[in-house]
């Protein structure tokens, strides 16, 4: 049966389409706004279908094993540009589809949370048993589409992933997260800027999210798991860097993002899955792909000023 992923032309929807069909035999079809442009080679397995989440109703989802429910107001300043669209993006919309699945016979629904749902903790051990305190708009539409989906787990296997921040390599490339940013700092001007530096950030590889997906996919993995594999302090990040890429570290004491909690993912190590990469892969994959021309600082890779620059929020 034919595989679906919303998003599917986003930062990571790129990079799980690609392994979708590098790795299964299966054909996969892509639904997407394309906002960001569409950088998914043509294959004779692939279907790019443009339009908006909120416009599927027509789509017959009986075809599909499995939904890969990426589509969404990717974070917390974007949601915040219009944060009415966002509720009806990435929660009314995520109801409609993932109804419309069960009723129509679709196995599994694999859904993308957000680790910042636990909020600002104290605790050294976040796990998946904590209240959720999401303190954005974003966060808080991350938790009620979870409650949204695990309400259909008599009727069909629903995933839900709740990922650390994500770096490294994509062909719709972001250069809006923490280490993708600051590295990219790091290349262009030798000098990377800290705000803070102590607020905790989790991490996991954009390879090793896919691999994850794929994984839940082939087990049919049910329930909540975190996924980070690296909880660091934003400054040790701008440290971990700079020894990869030469740079100076600017602190500077003004924190806007409250922010700061770390991910226990031992519930997923449970599973027998295990993270291939980590923060210093990206971070030398981003730099070589920068010096080989491969990668450049340009307004798409932005998520919030480009949807600001169209009127997309």
């Amino acid at each position: 049966m034919a595989l679906l992923v919303t998003g599917g032309c986003g930062y990571v929807g790129t990079r799980l389409t690609e392994a979708l069909l590098e790795r299964t035999p299966e054909e996969v079809t892509v639904i997407d706004t394309a906002w960001f442009g569409n950088h998914l080679a043509p294959h004779p397995r692939l279907t790019v279908d443009v339009r908006d989440v909120r416009a599927m109703d027509d789509v017959d989802l009986s075809r599909f094993d499995t939904i890969f429910h990426l589509a969404g107001i990717a974070n917390d300043p974007a949601a915040d540009l219009n944060p009415y669209k966002s509720w009806e993006v990435n929660v009314l919309a995520t109801l409609r589809l993932a109804d419309r699945a069960a009723r129509q016979g679709v196995r599994q629904f694999v859904f993308p949370s957000s680790g910042a749902v636990y909020g600002v903790r104290s605790e050294p051990r976040i796990t998946e048993d904590l209240d959720l305190m999401p303190i954005s708009d974003y966060n808080k539409t991350k938790m009620v589409a979870e409650r949204v989906i695990l309400s259909y787990r008599d009727r069909m296997t629903t995933t839900i992933v709740r990922p650390a921040t994500v770096c490294g390599m994509s062909g719709r490339m972001r250069l809006d997260l923490t280490v993708n940013l600051l590295t990219m700092q790091a290349l262009t001007n030798g000098r990377m800027t800290v705000f803070g530096g102590a607020q905790v950030r989790p991490n996991i590889h954009i390879d090793d999210l896919v691999d994850l997906y794929l994984f839940a996919w082939e087990r049919r993995l049910d329930g909540v798991y975190n996924a980070a594999f690296e909880n660091l302090t934003v400054l040790e990040i701008a440290q971990l860097i700079a020894r990869h890429v030469p740079a100076e570290i600017v602190v500077q004491g003004d924190n806007a993002d409250p922010r700061s909690y770390r991910l226990c993912s031992d519930r997923l190590r449970a599973t027998g899955f295990a993270p291939k990469k980590n923060v210093a892969a990206a971070v030398q994959e981003l730099a070589a792909a920068y010096r080989a021309g491969q990668l450049a600082d340009r307004p798409d890779c932005h998520t919030v000023g480009w949807m600001a620059q169209h009127n997309l929020g």
